[in-house]
C-alpha cells in the first residue's frame, strides 16, 4: 500500500525537502540540514508539518464516558478549551499510544500518533459499546502545523482573527484564519514555547507560505527528534510501546490511579505496589559518538538494558541518550557499534528552556 501524503506534500517538494516514509506517510526529514533547523527552533522559530498525526472529534452525550475509560489521565477534570496529555493502555498496563485530549464546550477532540491512527480508532469503537458517541476521523480533511521556538508566538500573533499571545500553556482556541475556521493550541513537542495550528486542507499551502514569509524556518523529522530528545519527551515506538508501562517510562504524572476506573488501572496499581524493576533514565555518554536505538547498555560487562533514543545534542554539544535501566543505576557503559563507552546517569530533561 502506498504511503499517505499530507496536504503539504507538494509544498515540501517545492522547498527541496528530503522525503522519507514515516508511520505510513511520506514526510520531510530535513530541508537545509538537521543542525540548522534544530538551532532555528531553539533560537527563533521553526515550523513542522504534523498533519500525519491523527485528529479525531467526538460528539454525543456519552463522549466523556468513553474518553475517560480509555485515558489514564483525568478527562472529567478538564476545563473548557483545555488540552491534556495522557496514555491509552491495554488491560495489562502496556501503552497503546500517548495522546492529547481537547475539551470544547460543544464536544471533545483527540490527537493520536500517526502510526497508531487505525489502532486507536478501532480501540475506541471496540470500547464504545452502546454509548451514544459519534467519532469522526478528520485527519485527511485537515492540516496541522506546529510552530515552535521563542519567537513563534510573536511571529504568528497577527495571523488570526483572535489574539493568541494570551493563550495559556496546554489550552486551545477556535478562531479564524483568512476567514475560515481554525484551531490554535499552545502545545508542542520540542521543549520550546510555541503553537500548533489546525486548518482545513485547502488552506495548508497558504498557511505554510505565510509562515515562511514571516521568517519561520521549515523543519523536518530529523531535528524534531533531536529537539524532543533534549527535552526528554518520550516517543511512541521508542520509549513507549505495548510491553512498557507508563510508570516505568517516567509518566506517572499522567496516570491518575485515583480515578474510579480506566482500562489498565488495576495492572498499573499492582506494578506500582510491587516496585518498578527498570525505569527510563537519561545518559550522558563520553565523547561525541552517538548511541542509537538498540545499543546495549552494560554494567560490569553484563547487559542491563538498551538505548531507546540517542543522538549528539546540537544544543548541549554532547552525546545523550535515554534507556530503560535498573532502578538505582548511576553509571554504566554503552556498546556503540562495538566500542564500549562510559556513560553516567543524569537528571531529565537534558534541556529546559528559560522561562
Amino acid at each position: 500500500m502506498a504511503n499517505l501524503r499530507t496536504p503539504l506534500y507538494d509544498w515540501h517538494i517545492s522547498q527541496k525537502a528530503r522525503m522519507v516514509p514515516f508511520g505510513g506517510w511520506d514526510m520531510p526529514v530535513q530541508y537545509k540540514g538537521v543542525m540548522d533547523e534544530h538551532k532555528a527552533v531553539r533560537n527563533s522559530a521553526g515550523m513542522f508539518d504534523v498533519s500525519h498525526m491523527a485528529r479525531f472529534s467526538f460528539g454525543g452525550p456519552d463522549a466523556l464516558a468513553l474518553i475517560d475509560e480509555i485515558f489514564t489521565n483525568s478527562a472529567a477534570g478538564m476545563k473548557d478549551f483545555q488540552v491534556r496529555y495522557g496514555l491509552v493502555c491495554n488491560e495489562s498496563g502496556g501503552m497503546l499510544d500517548d495522546i492529547l485530549v481537547y475539551r470544547w464546550p460543544y464536544g471533545w477532540a483527540m490527537v493520536v500518533n500517526a502510526s497508531n491512527r487505525i489502532k486507536i480508532l478501532d480501540w475506541l469503537n471496540a470500547k464504545k459499546g452502546d454509548r451514544n458517541v459519534t467519532i469522526q476521523d478528520q485527519t485527511l480533511a485537515t492540516c496541522m502545523v506546529a510552530v515552535q521556538g521563542p519567537k513563534a508566538v510573536e511571529l504568528c500573533k497577527e495571523m488570526f482573527a483572535d489574539p493568541i499571545e494570551d493563550l495559556k500553556y496546554y489550552y486551545a482556541r477556535p478562531t479564524k484564519y483568512l476567514g475560515q475556521n481554525c484551531v490554535v493550541s499552545r502545545t508542542g513537542y520540542t521543549g520550546e514555547d510555541g503553537i500548533e495550528i489546525m486548518v482545513g486542507a485547502a488552506q495548508a499551502n497558504t498557511l505554510a507560505d505565510a509562515l515562511l514569509a514571516k521568517g519561520v524556518v521549515p523543519c523536518g523529522l530529523g531535528c524534531r527528534d533531536t529537539l524532543r530528545l533534549e527535552a526528554a519527551m518520550p516517543l511512541y515506538g521508542h520509549e513507549l510501546n505495548e510491553t512498557t508501562d507508563p510508570l516505568s517510562a517516567g509518566l506517572s504524572w499522567a496516570v491518575k490511579l485515583e480515578k474510579p476506573s480506566f482500562i489498565g488501572k488495576e495492572a498499573l496499581a499492582q506494578k506500582k505496589a510491587a516496585g518498578l524493576p527498570a525505569v527510563r533514565m537519561g545518559l550522558e555518554i563520553e565523547g561525541k559518538r552517538a548511541a542509537r536505538e538498540g545499543c546495549p547498555v552494560l554494567i560490569a560487562g553484563k547487559q542491563v538494558g538498551v538505548i531507546t533514543s540517542g543522538s549528539f545534542s546540537p544544543t548541549l554539544e554532547k552525546s545523550i541518550a535515554m534507556a530503560m535501566l535498573p532502578a538505582g543505576t548511576t553509571s554504566c557503559e554503552v556498546d556503540i557499534r562495538g566500542t564500549i563507552t562510559p556513560a553516567k546517569v543524569v537528571p531529565l530533561p537534558f534541556y529546559k528552556r528559560a522561562k
